[in-house]
């Protein structure tokens, strides 16, 4: 398998794209790195000199350089030290091939798309032999790397800075508000009606029992609170599935437990039925609010 997947050189001062390798893979996560590669590109001004920015299988390192940067998407088992290797010598050809004035009049995207067959040429190098032809060149940049270990970030590390950068913080930050989730599914409104059927049950219940518990005892007042608790918790998961918000997996198998403790002390008011309809309601929207992701806004960036 090869570790150097993908490989893109833009402007610093603006992002413009100047070259990119072309790829026939069509990985998941390869596509989603790729695509975050024009967002890292609208922020490289404030970027430092190296960095990594970790994913689940891939990493995308960056290199910037005389006013351009260089920057690839590798598979996560490719030394950190190799990965940087292979940018020092795109940039080093890059160099060869234009000079400072060609990379400053640039004005549309793409401009070196030639310059796609150098990159190829030495992805195909270092996948094939495992870094660069040179040992004495790897170890040279191990060493640097030890000296001043490139940093690392995340994309929301990323997206705050160009937030900050453009002085949109607010809206960066926002994040419930301003990133969309996948269309509601079939199963999903499902799960909304059958939420609010439950959440109007318990509250109907509590409401009721409220009555003959301040009129003869007290005895059903944890009754009440629980009927009370399980109408607030299916309420929450509503709101959980429709709208993002951050740790969104804490407060779903949150309200989750919350709930199903709920149920669990109204047995003796419940018959099992009812038990088992209100816990599985709950379970399975908190099934779907967890695989409803967040929509991808950004446009592919490859060629």
């Amino acid at each position: 398998m090869s570790l150097i997947l993908f490989a893109f050189v833009a402007r610093v001062r603006d992002g413009l794209p100047f070259s990119a390798s072309t790829d026939f893979l069509h990985d998941k996560e390869l596509q989603e790195r790729k695509q975050q590669l024009k967002v890292i590109s609208k922020s490289l001004h404030i970027l430092p000199e190296r960095g990594i920015i970790k994913g689940h299988e891939l990493n995308i390192y960056f290199l910037l350089s005389k006013g351009v940067s260089y920057m690839t998407v590798c598979a996560c088992g490719l030394p950190a030290a190799v990965a940087f290797c292979f940018l020092e010598d795109l940039c080093w050809e890059f160099t060869a091939c234009f000079d400072s004035s060609a990379v400053a009049m640039a004005s549309r995207p793409y401009p070196f798309l030639e310059f796609d067959s150098t990159i190829q040429k030495l992805q195909h190098h270092y996948n094939q032999n495992k870094g660069p032809s040179l040992e004495v060149t790897l170890v040279e940049v191990q060493e640097e790397l030890n000296i001043s270990p490139p940093q690392v970030l995340t994309m929301e590390d990323v997206m705050l800075a160009n937030g900050v950068a453009n002085g949109h913080v607010d809206q960066t930050t926002a994040s419930g508000q301003n990133q969309r989730l996948e269309p509601v599914s079939a199963p999903g409104i499902l799960s909304l009606v059958l939420n609010i059927m439950c959440a109007a049950l318990n509250l109907i219940r509590g409401v009721h029992l409220i009555e003959y518990t301040f009129q003869d005892d007290y005895d059903s007042l944890w009754n009440v609170v629980a009927f009370l608790v399980a109408f607030v918790c299916s309420v929450c998961q509503c709101h959980l599935y429709l709208f993002h918000t951050c740790q969104k997996k804490l407060k779903a198998i949150t309200l989750l437990i919350i709930n199903i403790l709920c149920n669990a002390f109204l047995f003796d008011v419940r018959n099992i039925w009812q038990l088992v309809f209100h816990m599985s309601v709950a379970c399975i929207s908190t099934v779907l609010t967890l695989h409803r992701k967040l929509l991808d806004r950004n446009t592919d960036c490859g060629v």
